[in-house]
């Protein structure tokens, strides 16, 4: 039931879309803001990435716990919870530049959004994986975060500055959405609850959801 549900919801967005939303100041939501050619594109790109040097890998935390996604670094290499000055694969410029257009877009306005590291996570579409509540704080730059999603949808949880508790709002993210936070809720908890399997684009080829996110270190 579940299935046919999210498949109806496929559907509907087709026919009624989703609009753009401002979720909490400085937060905002672009939906479909990828083409379908562009985001088959980025997977493409994902996957290169992967085949080395470095790998997609789950990130043991300090106290031992290990994160159920799986990730790896462009740029200047974040580990929990400090960036290194190490650089496994460079940051390329086009993804930049598509940072840049993303908060241009999110914002209306050109900002000196200079991102020299991406991370990109990759949500396995069987092993339930999922990210807890956090804050993207060992940056050193005030700058925001743009993220991209692709393949399954997933349900993005945006909170409020100070803890992990309400309020928080409940963002359903698709293939080809961007969401950009900065501003008042630049240090926002922030999670990924859930993602919903096999409501990616089978044309994507992905079983599992990708979300790349750029930000400015200000190392």
């Amino acid at each position: 039931m579940d299935r046919a549900m999210e498949a109806l919801d496929a559907t509907l967005d087709g026919l009624f879309p989703r609009e753009r939303a401002v979720v909490a100041p400085g937060a905002v939501h672009v939906p479909g803001w990828l083409s379908l050619d562009r985001q088959r594109e980025l997977v493409a790109a994902c996957r290169e990435w992967g085949r080395g040097p470095t790998t997609y890998r789950h990130t043991v935390l300090p106290g031992g716990g290990v994160m159920s996604v799986r990730s790896l670094c462009l740029g200047r290499r974040w580990v929990p919870y400090r960036y290194l000055d190490a650089v496994d694969l460079e940051i390329p410029r086009w993804l930049c530049d598509l940072g840049r257009a993303g908060v241009r877009e999110a914002y209306g306005e050109d900002l000196d959004f200079a991102p020299d590291t991406a991370l990109v996570n990759f949500y396995d579409a069987g092993a339930g994986a999922k990210m807890g509540l956090h804050q993207d704080k060992e940056e050193r730059s005030g700058a925001p975060v743009a993220s991209l999603s692709l393949g399954d949808r997933c349900v993005f949880r945006f909170g409020n500055t100070e803890n992990r508790g309400k309020p928080y709002t409940d963002v359903e993210l698709a293939s080809g959405d961007l969401f950009v936070f900065g501003g008042a809720s630049r240090f926002a908890y922030h999670g990924v609850p859930k993602v919903l399997p096999g409501t990616g684009d089978p044309e994507l080829g992905l079983a599992g959801r990708l979300n790349i996110t750029l930000r400015e270190t200000g190392l």
